[in-house]
């Protein structure tokens, strides 16, 4: 397949990658986004987005169509493929996919997000797609009327486990903490929600059934008590593993595999910008991922300005000075 020439490659369309491409088109760089599944990421499987400024309530998959129309609207082009390596050459850089396309880019901004981090537990393998499951809006709807576990404490598991709760009869927060870590306003609405209850200080050490979640065992942290809660399904959310694979000798990381990039987005490596959930960061929200997005596109377009510079008139004048002597000497 004939080799692509872009100014920029943006790998991974959710909320970074889709900013990015505006960015860069805005900036009249031909930009090219690469995208394994459709536009959005985890845009796709978030139910209602409250805190996104400028919308007081949209539905994830609604932002993600808006952020597609405006990549489209300023000229940047998306393909549908996964990304299999990328490689310098020469000053630039080869991204490759699946498909067998090859896109030679002088710049790459990497923005593939993360994949659900597992509780690595008997069951949870052997009972994926049937009961246990990463994605509430995809498979809440299945276990309607059913007692549902959702494992973890922080935002999303909250915001998931109210989702749920549409569903479900009954609703459990697993955390392994006495704590939540969701913000108040989530911790209001689970603690006030009368089909949902927290279980402190537990952690899931099996999932069981026969063909489908029937139960989970928890074992409480404190005094390590064993006991055995009967639900239909299990919903986790206890992190994400940062997509860093295909940048891993290429870019410097963190011990987690996580990217470090300082706050123009650029890492170790010119040429290649970190943007979203891939970035060492503490905070990992929506808007922080698009302005990643945003500022990473900008830099981008910086750096491409500096590599299309001519040379420094000073730098022009030393290399002619040695000419110059020459003829005053003679």
């Amino acid at each position: 397949m004939k080799e692509r020439n872009y100014d920029v490659a943006i790998v991974g369309g959710g909320p970074a990658g889709m900013s990015a491409a505006i960015y860069a088109g805005r900036a009249r760089l031909k930009t090219v986004l690469i995208e394994k599944l459709l536009p959005g990421g985890q845009l796709l499987s978030t139910d209602v987005i409250e805190d996104y400024p400028g919308f007081r309530s949209i539905i994830g998959r609604d932002l993600a169509r808006l952020m597609e129309e405006q990549i489209k609207d300023f000229g940047a082009e998306i393909q549908s493929d996964t990304v299999t390596g990328i490689s310098p050459v020469d000053a630039d850089w080869l991204v490759r996919t699946e498909s067998g396309a090859e896109y030679r880019t002088q710049t790459v901004v990497y923005c593939p997000g993360g994949t659900p981090r597992k509780l690595g537990v008997p069951g949870e393998k052997e009972l994926t797609a049937r009961g246990v499951s990463y994605c509430a809006i995809c498979d809440g709807p299945l276990f309607r009327d059913q007692v549902i576990a959702v494992v973890g404490g922080g935002d999303s598991a909250a915001e998931e486990g109210i989702y749920l709760a549409r569903f479900g009869r009954k609703v459990y927060i697993l955390d392994n903490d006495n704590k939540l870590e969701a913000s108040p306003l989530l911790q209001e609405l689970v603690f006030a929600h009368p089909r949902m209850e927290v279980r402190f200080n537990n952690v899931v050490e099996e999932i069981g059934g026969v063909g489908r979640v029937e139960w989970v065992r928890l074992r409480n942290v404190k005094d390590g008590s064993v006991s055995k809660l009967d639900v239909g399904a299990v919903f986790i959310y206890i992190g994400f593993e940062p997509n860093t694979e295909l940048l891993k000798g290429k870019v410097q990381m963190d011990e987690r595999g996580y990217i470090i990039s300082d706050s123009r987005m650029r890492t170790s490596a010119p040429g290649i910008f970190a943007a979203g959930d891939v970035r060492a960061a503490t905070t990992r929200q929506i808007i922080n991922a698009a302005a990643d997005g945003a500022t990473a596109a900008l830099q981008a377009y910086a750096y491409l300005q500096e590599r299309r510079a001519p040379a420094p008139i000073a730098a022009r004048r030393v290399a002619k000075e040695p000419t110059i002597r020459k003829k005053r000497a003679a």
